[in-house]
């Protein structure tokens, strides 16, 4: 791929996303900027994981995972989840978080949130998409999601 289409793709804009996960007794959230709804009846999202996430080891079929929208300006959020959790780490110390039955922790800085569950996975080269079935959600805050354009169609 030559440096122009490179340059192209990475113009392609997306939002910023938090995606939480549950486990058990243990939950991790991870920034993520490649989550779109994929349809409309039923409603669901697609996101994509690098095959080098250990998370995806939790997101089998049927599980909870929340897309939390960061809204737009919201440096902490960024910050926070973009150094990345290990397993047992505690990703959500010192942020306020929503839980409630079985879906995944819903972040209170979100400008909206959605509760999925896995509804189908798919190999998508160095990536794993997750369907989810949207099962629940809410807008939190006023004003607008981030977004996020790259410089270059080979990083994040």
């Amino acid at each position: 791929m030559t440096d122009g289409a490179l340059a192209a793709l990475g113009r392609v804009p997306s939002g910023l996303f938090v995606l939480t996960a549950r486990h058990g007794r243990k939950e991790t959230g991870m920034l993520a900027s490649w989550v779109q709804q994929c349809s409309f009846d039923p409603p669901a999202v697609s996101a994509a994981f690098g095959k080098d996430r250990w998370v995806l080891d939790w997101l089998t079929d049927g599980a909870a995972f929340g897309v939390n929208v960061v809204p737009e300006g919201e440096k902490g959020l960024v910050a926070h989840f973009g150094k990345g959790f290990g397993p047992d780490e505690p990703a959500f110390e010192g942020l306020g978080v929503r839980r409630s039955g079985d879906g995944a922790p819903v972040l209170a800085a979100a400008h909206a949130y959605l509760d999925c569950r896995v509804a189908h996975r798919f190999d998508a080269g160095d990536h794993v998409l997750v369907i989810g079935r949207v099962v629940g959600g809410e807008v939190l805050t006023a004003g607008r999601p981030a977004t996020h354009v790259r410089r270059t169609g080979k990083h994040y």
